[in-house]
This record gives structure tokens, sequence and C-alpha cells, in this order.
């Protein structure tokens, strides 16, 4: 591969528009121009092959925590690459062993063993199979599979983290799903608290109930941050039903929610907590189903007794992604980048509830985990030519964002921000003054 400038950019166009299946695209009427070409990355900014420069507010996709261009990262992995490439975890490499330690003294409580995988919706998958193995050899006698999950959550795209995802339209396609699968509404202030799920379990029968699995603060789903007594109450429900409490902090742990892990906000420790994303900033692919040691206890036994987990992973662990979230939590801790996430998550969060308009709806968040919804000045849903227009109008000023898409039927007008944690109040004014400038061009 050469430089950007001795790349052929319309061969490269074609190409993508040709072989690459991107995700959540309609090909139909597509256009070789209709995506950017990226060519470099430094802190919170891309540059596309035309030489122009965005600021990127979606942080890839909610994932480059520790920002671009971070010479630690990419030294530590090419040091590894050349001692050590690859060796599967069938025996020991000194990285994961290192990472698996120091993730130890990161985590909440005693969640203190890490099995590795490749994803977020690797881990969540882990996780599940976690909890009903767990249940059968906790409860013996009972038929403990079934997963409480909460509609708008995102998991992931395997078989079974997909089923626990409550998105109606990435769901649909791929129904039926696996079996033993419940959701429930998101809490508010006023209505779906724990005591919600705590019927669930009753009119299902607890001793069918494995684990509750729930995102701290929703992502994918359009960012919705729960009541602070929701969590508590949840941990105590799990507590009196014998079921485990899941977290899935792949979007929101190493700091994306002003805490090292959104668990900190509630004082709660779960049962299983799910990682990826921010563990390596995205330099290089990595995520791990971490467990307490009472959920670790469950597997230990003779070698005639059937109680290890019987799950490999081919690239779970790998030597090299295992440096790059070495270096990448160094950088993470001696910064300490939760706390500018908290800092200046509060500032943009604040200068953009200061945005006067009928078409916003709400704009909520926590940390640099933020969401801006918006409407019809009637209060209807923003149709889906203005919504289009308004991601438009938002990367020609200069910024990148996410969008809700295939969450459910509609538009889906919520546009959601994870900039790196690196972010300062100068750039959080640079996407304020974006959201301005859209909401200008579809008045």
């Amino acid at each position: 591969m050469g430089s950007a400038a001795s790349i052929d950019l319309r061969e490269v166009r074609k190409q993508d528009l040709n072989h690459v299946w991107h995700p959540l695209m309609q090909y139909e009427g597509k256009s070789e121009d209709d995506l950017l070409v990226i060519v470099s990355a430094d802190g919170c900014e891309i540059t596309d092959s035309d030489g122009k420069t965005y600021l990127d507010a979606y942080g890839g996709i909610w994932n480059v925590n520790v920002g671009y261009g971070r010479d630690e990262i990419v030294d530590a992995v090419y040091e590894q690459m050349k001692t050590l490439p690859f060796y599967p975890m069938t025996q020991i490499n000194v990285p994961a062993a290192q990472l698996a330690g120091r993730l130890a003294e990161l985590s909440p409580g005693d969640l203190n063993h890490f099995f590795f995988v490749n994803s977020g919706s690797e881990a969540n998958e882990t996780a599940i199979k976690v909890a009903r193995q767990y249940g059968r050899a906790t409860h013996p006698g009972e038929s403990r599979f079934k997963i409480i999950c909460r509609y708008k959550g995102y998991h992931g795209f395997t078989m079974g983290s997909m089923s626990a995802t409550g998105q109606v339209r990435r769901r649909a396609p791929f129904e039926p799903l696996a079996p033993g699968f419940i959701h429930v509404e998101l809490p508010t202030d006023d209505d779906h608290g724990a005591d919600e799920i705590a019927r669930v379990i009753e009119r299902e029968g607890p001793d069918t109930v494995a684990a509750v699995l729930a995102e701290p603060v929703v992502g994918g789903g359009g960012v919705h941050v729960p009541p602070d007594d929701y969590f508590p109450a949840l941990r105590d429900v799990c507590d009196h039903y014998g079921c485990l409490l899941m977290f899935d902090e792949v979007i929101t742990g190493f700091g994306r929610t002003g805490k090292l892990f959104a668990a900190e906000h509630w004082g709660v420790v779960p049962d299983v907590m799910t990682i990826a994303k921010g563990v390596s900033s995205g330099y290089l692919p990595l995520g791990a189903c971490a467990v307490t040691e009472k959920v670790w206890s469950a597997f230990l036994g003779g070698a005639d007794e059937g109680k290890e987990f019987a799950q490999v992973s081919t690239y779970g662990g790998h030597p090299t992604c295992c440096a790059a979230a070495l270096a990448n939590l160094e950088i993470l801790t001696r910064e300490r980048l939760w706390e500018n996430s908290e800092t200046v998550g509060a500032y943009l969060l604040a200068r953009l509830k200061d945005m006067s308009s009928p078409l916003i709806k709400e704009v909520r968040g926590l940390g640099l985990m933020l969401a801006v919804e918006l409407q019809n000045e009637d209060g209807s849903e923003l149709d889906r030519e203005r919504t289009n227009k308004f991601g438009s109008a938002l990367r020609d000023a200069g910024v990148i964002t996410g969008k809700m898409s295939h969450v459910m039927v509609g538009s889906e007008p919520v546009f959601t921000l994870a900039p790196p944690l690196i972010l300062t109040e100068e750039q959080a004014d640079r996407i304020a003054g974006a959201f301005v400038t859209a909401l200008r061009a579809i008045s």
C-alpha cells in the first residue's frame, strides 16, 4: 500500500463499491462517491482523501477512547509482532496474562477472571453461555436458561447476542432467533423499574431464569441513562432470585461515562461484565467476559465432572491485541481520561441543552456519551428527508456523529456523540456549533 498521494482513489472507490459490503447500507442506487475515503487520523480528527479534516464526534464507533495517533500503542504492537505475533490460549502468552491482571486491578469489585475474545458481540455471546452453565451448575434439577434483557438495548451481531438485543429492525430479518430471551421496557423516572423485572421473573418461574443482561447506559438504542435507584434495586432483585446480574460495558467501559466503568455511578458490582471497544481504543480488536469469584467457582471441579467452560476462541487473547490494550490502558489511566470525560462531557451537554429550537425533542447523556433527539415543529417524529438533511449538514460543518439506526420503525432522528475522551472544550464548542448550523439547515 502506498502513500495517500500515490493511491488511485477512483480505483479505490470502484473496488469498494464493487466488493466491500458495508453494514446497514442499501446498495440499490449507491454511487462511488457516497462515502468518504478516510486516509489518516490524529487526536480527535480524521482526514479524508480530499484533505478535509473532520472532528470525529463518534470516536470511530464509540471506541477510540484515547484518541488517534498514539505512538505508544503503535510501538507496543510493533515490538510484540517482532517477538511473538500470535499464539493461542492453549498455553500462556505474556501480554494476555499481564492484561488480565491489569483488568482485575481496574474492574469493579472482584471481577477477577477474564475470558478473552475478539469483540463485544463475542463477549456477550460468552456471557450468555456462562450464565446458562452457571445456572445449571448452581441450581441442580432446575433449567435456568432464560435471559431477561431490555428493549432498545444492543448486545451484538452473533445469534445469541442478537437474540438478547432489543432492537426491532435489527432482529426482524434473522428471526426466529434463539429461544429463552425475554425483553422488558427501559426504566423511566416513573415506570418500568426493577420491580417490573421481579414480576417477569415470577411469571416466567424463578427456576427458569439464569440472568438479567443490561447496558448500564443504553448506547446504540439512543443513549438512555437510568434513574439512580434502578441498578441498586436490580442488584437486590437478582440476589433475591439467585440469578446473575450481567453488565454490558462494551461501550460504557473505560471512561466513556465519566467513570472508569459505568457501574461505579451506582456502586453496583455485576456478577458478569463484558468489555471491548475502549479496552484497546480500536487500535486492534479485543473483547472479554469478566466474572466474579462466585461465578468462577461454579466452573471448578474434577476432570470427569464436565464443569470446565467448553469454549475456544482462536484469536481470543491474541498477544498483539493484548499488547495494544496494555499500552492503551497505560495512557488512559495515566491521563485519567474518565475525569476529562466527566468534565468536558458535562460542558458539551450544557452547550447542547442551551440550543433553543422547536426541532429539539431531548438532549441527554452521561460523560462523553450523548444524544440529541429531533422532532417536527408539531412534536411528531422528524421526517426522514429532514433527518437525512440534518446528518449531511453536520458532516458539511466538519463533524462526524453517529445516528440511531435499525432500532425502531421510522426515521430514528437521534444523533449520538461519543468522541475521544481527550476532547477539549474548544472542540466541544465546534460540535455544538455544527448542531446549530444543522438546525438552521432544516428550519
